[in-house]
């Protein structure tokens, strides 16, 4: 939250900063970098890295000087003390991010623990960290960052090289996917990460926001391919809407006829019920693929006849990422290409989550403030908006208001070629690629050279950005346009307006036309922004309005102000519905959030070598042994009451043989499938009738089981080993199936608000009912893992471990 107390606390470090500039400046080289040492020295024996920012920031900014030939501005100290703050900071675009952000990574690598800079994409994450990585290793301190020229896959030994730098540079989804993964090794050696300590989002909003909606999802073993995403395609075409279904707010779900018309297509008689889970599951999931996801907006089919993602915050094709819980394939069976094969997740976190666990979590962006409120309710954090270094010349024209897109588009090639003409810049901002497609056929009717910069030509960013500013260029673009790249204006474009940004189609957001408009005007520069806005924007949704199809069609006249008024209404529910989703996607993972903690930290300290205690083990043991006996118990007492009800002798001899034949039977099974491959005499008849003596004798074979296998290891160090490696495979096995059961779940309870139901209060208790059956299954697979296992030592000398 923006307050002038917080500016003035920045500017009295700033002027702290120039202080202590004013004595580095004298020093030599050598004498530069070995502050790095002095400053170590200091905060070890107590000084705070508050004490040492004015100091520390000063040296960073000479080297800056020395290594980069840039001094940090004035702003830039500003957002780099906010930065350190644990502020997020709203820098306009060309303010100088990058370089900001060197001083409070510098600083606070002072303490020995890891610093990060997160950015949305590998280019910005390479480049910045090569550039940036020279100032530090000037400093005396170690930077990593991806190799944009490498394809080849990091092993452990270069993760884990690449995470003990003292400064990392790396993006969310490679931070997100490696911490998933460390938390999937089996041995202590196998991690790689370091722990998190203070990080740096670049495109805070794009990442704490924009991409919080999808969690980062680890598959593993295929699944059956399951046969009903072809039969719910179809049944989903047959649905009519407001009759069988209703789509609202970003969601739908099939009404109390839909249901029936399900049972009925189906042949089931209770759609919600747990035997018809799968059936519900595919049927949602038709639903949403059809009704909620569109084709060249969500996804894109490409020439390979694949489906594949389209990233709407910065406009890039997510290669080789896929929706989970099979609505991937849901898209795929309505685009009629091959399914693909669907995966069970085995590990999954969301951004939101991710983050959270850093010590200390600062970004910059600049459209920050628009979402100050969320960003504070869902992290806790206030954004401080930094002033420019220099006064903003750009001109943000009043938007334009068409009753349909033919005026729309139209006009907005006109006022293009207008500005062609004379060799002004421009940079047209469309929503998606069918548009941008649209938007470069009318311009090439008109014979305008223009690029053309979205999902499908991603590769070419880079390039295109650089020329969009020289003379007489034309781009057309997405609204990736520039993000994380600025335009450079070429010679003599000052001089006839700088930039000019041309957006069409009210956008999901306002933070999402500020990145556009943003693209001019950097660092002083002249230029303008103007949107053309219409009806039929895809944020209006006209074509489902009778009454606004007549505005478009020009058969009713309407004023301006109310097209001005109709979209920017439905620009504000398109905001309030991406806010509450975004707050669901937490919600949902805030359920998995406690128990992925308890396991990880459990996982962790069985990879450390903590002990699994014997008396543990028993108790273990125990309990799943009381739980089978009160089973075993239930059972005898149903043939019991079942005989006195069919007015049967208690004690015929035929009947009570064959019922102690049928115990003894389910006790085999259980000692087989539980403790032991071996059967002995086994228990009396007699003894059969009490629980405390079955419950004896199944502990008896247990001490007997630990004893054997004790003796076979032959090594108690080993022995331990084997029981920690047996536990973890229990832990593991249990985790993956709870979570692959929630993935699915989220889809399956969505149906349920037709029948007026809390679709999170279902959630929530299915995943706790679910964690408790987990537990006990978990505790069931420790003791049959550590009992029912071929181990023994190899000639290496290593354990090896088969298990049941």
């Amino acid at each position: 939250m923006q307050s002038r107390k917080e500016l003035r606390d920045l500017k009295r470090t700033l002027t702290k900063v120039r202080k202590s500039e004013e004595k580095i400046k004298n020093l030599s080289d050598e004498e530069l970098s070995a502050l790095t040492e002095q400053f170590k020295s200091r905060y070890s024996d107590g000084e705070s890295l508050e004490s040492l920012m004015p100091e520390a920031f000063a040296a960073i900014c000479e080297a800056d000087y020395r290594v980069l030939g840039k001094r940090p501005y004035d702003v830039q100290i500003l957002a780099a003390a906010a930065l350190h703050g644990g502020y997020l900071a709203e820098m306009n675009t060309g303010e100088g991010k990058t370089l900001s952000a060197t001083m409070p990574l510098y600083l606070n690598a002072l303490t020995g623990k890891s610093c990060m800079l997160v950015t949305t994409n590998e280019y910005l994450a390479s480049r910045d960290g090569a550039e940036m990585g020279a100032v530090y290793n000037f400093m005396g301190l170690s930077c990593s960052y991806p190799d944009a020229d490498d394809t080849k896959k990091q092993d452990d030994d270069e993760k884990r090289q690449f995470y003990s730098a003292d400064i990392i540079y790396t993006t969310n989804g490679a931070l997100g996917f490696d911490f998933l993964f460390d938390n999937l090794v089996k041995k202590k050696e196998d991690r790689f990460l370091c722990d998190f300590h203070y990080v740096i989002i670049d495109e805070a909003d794009s990442v704490l926001l924009d991409s919080a909606i999808m969690p980062l999802v680890i598959s593993g073993v295929p699944r059956v391919q399951s046969n009903l995403y072809d039969v719910c395609d179809f049944f989903v075409t047959t649905l009519v809407e407001d009759i069988d279904y209703i789509e609202e707010d970003k969601a739908v779900w099939l009404t109390p006829k839909g249901v029936k018309f399900a049972e009925s297509f189906f042949g089931i008689t209770n759609f919600y019920g747990k035997e018809n889970f799968e059936i519900n599951r595919h049927v949602t999931l038709s639903l949403r693929a059809h009704k909620l996801l569109k084709n060249k907006k969500d996804y894109v089919v490409t020439d390979k006849k694949e489906v594949e993602l389209f990233d709407g915050a910065t406009g890039r094709l997510m290669h080789g990422v896929k929706l989970r819980g099979g609505q991937h394939q849901a898209i795929e069976a309505k685009e009629k290409v091959e399914i693909s094969q669907e995966y069970r997740t085995v590990a999954s976190v969301t951004f939101q989550n991710l983050f959270m666990m850093f010590d200390k979590m600062a970004g910059m962006s600049g459209t920050l403030m628009d979402a100050k409120d969320e960003l504070f309710e869902t992290y806790g954090k206030h954004v401080v908006r930094i002033p420019t270094n220099r006064p903003l010349k750009r001109v943000d024209r009043k938007d334009r208001y068409f009753k349909n897109g033919h005026d729309q588009f139209w006009t907005a090639v006109d006022d293009v070629i207008r500005l062609h003409e004379t060799g002004q810049p421009v940079l047209v901002v469309l929503n998606s690629v069918t548009d941008t497609d649209l938007f470069s056929r009318l311009l090439i009717e008109k014979n305008i050279p223009h690029n053309v910069l979205n999902a499908s030509n991603a590769f070419w960013e880079a390039q295109i950005i650089a020329g969009a500013g020289q003379l007489n260029a034309v781009t057309v673009a997405t609204t990736m346009a520039g993000r994380g790249t600025d335009i450079k204006l070429g010679d003599g474009v000052k001089e006839l307006g700088g930039l000019a940004v041309i957006g069409i189609g009210r956008m999901n957001n306002s933070r999402a036309e500020r990145q556009a408009r943003g693209r001019a005007g950097r660092q002083g520069d002249p230029g303008f922004s103007q949107y053309y806005v219409s009806l039929e924007d895809d944020i209006v949704g006209a074509e489902d309005d009778d009454k606004l199809q007549r505005y478009i069609d020009g058969k009713k006249r309407i004023r301006k102000r109310k097209i001005k008024r109709i979209v920017n209404q439905c620009q504000k529910l398109s905001v309030e519905s991406e806010e509450m989703n975004r707050k669901k996607s937490l919600q949902y993972d805030q359920v998995l959030q406690r128990q992925r903690d308890l396991i990880y930290a459990t996982r962790k300290k069985l990879l450390d070598g903590a002990s699994v205690e014997e008396e543990k083990i028993v108790e273990i043991a125990k309990e799943n042994i009381s739980d089978f006996v009160n089973h075993f118990d239930y059972i005898q007492s149903n043939n019991k009451n079942g005989r006195r009800r069919g007015r049967k002798k208690y004690n015929d001899k035929n009947t009570n043989n064959a019922n102690t034949q049928q115990y003894t039977s389910i006790l085999n099974r259980y000692i087989l499938d539980n403790i032991s491959y071996k059967l002995d005499a086994g228990l009396s008849k007699s003894d059969m009738q009490s629980a405390a003596t079955v419950s004896d004798y199944l502990m008896l074979r247990v001490y007997q089981g630990l004893s054997r296998q004790r003796e076979r290891i032959g090594d108690e160090e080993a022995y331990e080993q084997f029981v920690r490696e047996a536990t973890l495979k229990a832990v593991d096995d249990g985790w993956v199936e709870l979570i692959d059961y929630l993935e699915q779940l989220k889809y399956a309870v969505a149906g349920r608000a037709s029948a007026q139901r809390n679709v999170m209060f279902e959630y929530q208790n299915e995943a706790f009912e679910s964690f408790l059956d987990t537990e006990k299954a978990v505790k069931c697979n420790i003791i049959r893992n550590i009992l029912l296992s071929d181990v023994k030592i190899g000639k290496d000398g290593r354990l090896q471990v088969i298990y049941p």
